[in-house]
């Protein structure tokens, strides 16, 4: 069988104008980036906003393993699926980073006969934007060390400034070092850090706002340092807002892509889910509910991270209402839960599979307490035995779950239709009755605990000194009614990555907690989760090239 690229690179693709037409938009509301991918206009999201909304369909998955989920394939599968069974449809995904894609998780297209293509383009460079938000980013940290050159009118505190530089690859070199080294002319000398660019306040307020106007406000309200009477000091008051607006000028438009089948995706945005809310722009899924009958979108990492920040962060800021939730599994990673060794995931293991469910029992568990209908999805292998699935699709059943295989990987839009034909008597049959897990007047401390309780199974949450401290101040500044973004390892369950399965009897440790203002959330950082991460001992990048005629290699 060809590799993800190979099958990417023999695709015929239509011209982005012709796949366009499947949603009625006309040549002239596209902002074209060559043949195959453009920026939807302004124009166009106006001329769309009285339109009915379609149903809008989330997908997750259980906690990553190395035997691999395959969410973003299932997306995509699903999609494609619902154009065979003639349904107006249109998948809403993210951005990838170029971390992950020189790292080791590689890109985010989906796989095999299941892809958003162009391949190559969507995993590197796409149409800027992750360019943008990093220029922007670096902008107003260099606006901010200029002010403080300039004679510090605003009386920053050099030691509690926290706007971080950003840069979109791994690079751990860059976690803590010293600015301002050499002479008086080159600043202020002081420690600084480095963020992923995905982690960055701005790829969140770029993925959270409505239009201009609403980017602009919360780029406004950011807060960059405090000044010496522990006062917040605003990316507004350095004066950043309107330039670092004028470089998201075009970066806040959604991109229009398509699927190997010709299916639309509008991909936008790509904050990561374990360290920032983990999902496409609010721009973009609310574009894609006006335009299509049917809208599949997804969240990153498992239901624990993405799925929680989808309902308790953008559902709850952008006025959204998911109507079903597919929640992907594959019995190599329940088998993975259930102590089988990577090298051992092709035989049987009833045993090993039963153990290892109970992952999959948290997610459905906790999917269920927002309030929306779950279809449970096997992402297909072809070692996985008939006993293997019948016990899975039992397990499913006796929990309220539809429950389907998928072939998407091997088969594409065929591959699907029994997922799609789950999801839509879900839709037709099940009602969606959905609320966050928490409300706006819970304390900071109360919304930490409760997610850690219910969504992680937690017995309760452990504070550093430095949080309590951290929490007390923001409650203080006001910002103690908004959401929390939980910043955790995406593996487990828990704050400890060893710990598979459905972990019991653990506490959630958390070490810092501080204000993203323009995003409009609480960050809370749990046990050694890193903002900045790293590469592997064997990277990606080690094994992609590009052939003397252009053709690009290795990338997955």
């Amino acid at each position: 069988m060809k590799s993800d690229i190979e099958i990417a690179q023999s695709a015929e693709l239509l011209p982005i104008t012709e796949v366009a037409k499947q949603l009625d938009i006309d040549s002239d509301d596209l902002e074209l980036y060559g043949k195959y991918k453009a920026k939807i206009s302004d124009r166009y999201l106006k001329k769309i906003e009285n339109n009915k909304n379609g149903k809008l369909i989330l997908v997750t998955a259980i906690n990553p393993t190395p035997a691999g989920e395959g969410k973003t394939t299932t997306s995509v599968g699903l999609g494609q699926a619902f154009g065979r069974l003639g349904k107006r449809a249109v998948i809403a995904l993210r951005e990838p980073s170029l971390g992950p894609c020189f790292g080791i998780k590689g890109g985010a297209a989906g796989g095999g006969m299941a892809q958003v293509v162009p391949m190559e383009d969507l995993n590197l460079h796409f149409t800027g934007d992750f360019h943008a938000i990093t220029a922007a980013n670096n902008l107003c940290a260099a606006l901010l060390d200029n002010h403080i050159h300039q004679g510090n009118e605003l009386g920053i505190d050099t030691k509690q400034i926290v706007w971080k530089r950003c840069l979109d690859m791994n690079d751990r070199v860059l976690r803590n070092i010293v600015v301002g080294m050499g002479n008086k002319t080159d600043g202020t000398v002081r420690e600084e850090h480095f963020v992923i660019t995905v982690a960055s306040e701005i790829m969140a307020v770029l993925c959270l706002a409505e239009d201009m106007e609403d980017l602009k406000k919360r780029l406004d309200r950011m807060v960059v340092a405090y000044n010496h009477e522990g006062e917040p000091v605003t990316a507004g008051q350095i004066k950043a807002t309107g330039a670092m607006a004028a470089l998201l000028k075009d970066a806040i438009k959604p991109n229009l892509i398509q699927t190997l089948e010709h299916t639309p995706a509008i991909v936008h945005g790509g904050p990561f889910a374990n360290i920032a809310h983990g999902c496409n722009s609010v721009r973009a899924t609310k574009a894609a509910l006006k335009m299509a009958d049917y809208v599949v979108t997804e969240a990153g990492f498992g239901a624990d991270l993405g799925a929680e920040k989808f309902f308790d962060i953008k559902c709850r800021q952008a006025g959204l209402s998911p109507d079903a939730v597919v929640l992907v599994a594959t019995i190599r990673a329940l088998k993975y839960n259930g102590g089988v060794s990577k090298n051992s995931l092709n035989t049987e293991n009833l045993a090993a599979l039963e153990r290892g469910i109970v992952n999959l029992e948290k997610h459905i568990e906790n999917l269920h307490k927002f309030g929306v209908p779950v279809v449970v999805t096997l992402n297909a292998f072809v070692s996985d035995t008939r006993a293997e699935i019948d016990f899975v699709k039992k397990f499913c059943n006796d929990r309220n779950c539809d429950f389907a295989v998928s072939n998407v990987w091997e088969k594409g839009g065929e591959g699907g239709i029994e997922l799609a034909n789950a999801v839509l008597s879900t839709l037709e049959t099940k009602e969606s009755h959905f609320a966050p897990i928490y409300g706006s007047q819970l304390t900071i401390v109360e919304k930490i605990i409760r997610v850690s309780k219910e969504i992680y199974g937690a017995e309760g949450a452990a504070f550093s000194p430095a949080a309590v401290k951290q929490i007390k101040r923001l409650e203080e500044l006001g910002f103690g009614k908004l959401p929390v973004c939980m910043a955790k390892n995406q593996y487990s369950l828990s704050d400890d990555p060893t710990l598979l399965g459905r972990p019991k009897g653990f506490t959630m440790n958390i070490r810092e907690v501080y204000v993203s203002a323009g995003a409009g959330f609480v960050v809370v950082l749990t046990g050694a989760v890193m903002t900045m991460p790293g590469l592997p001992k064997e990277p990606a990048a080690n094994n992609i090239d590009v052939t003397n005629e252009g053709v690009i290699t290795g990338l997955f």
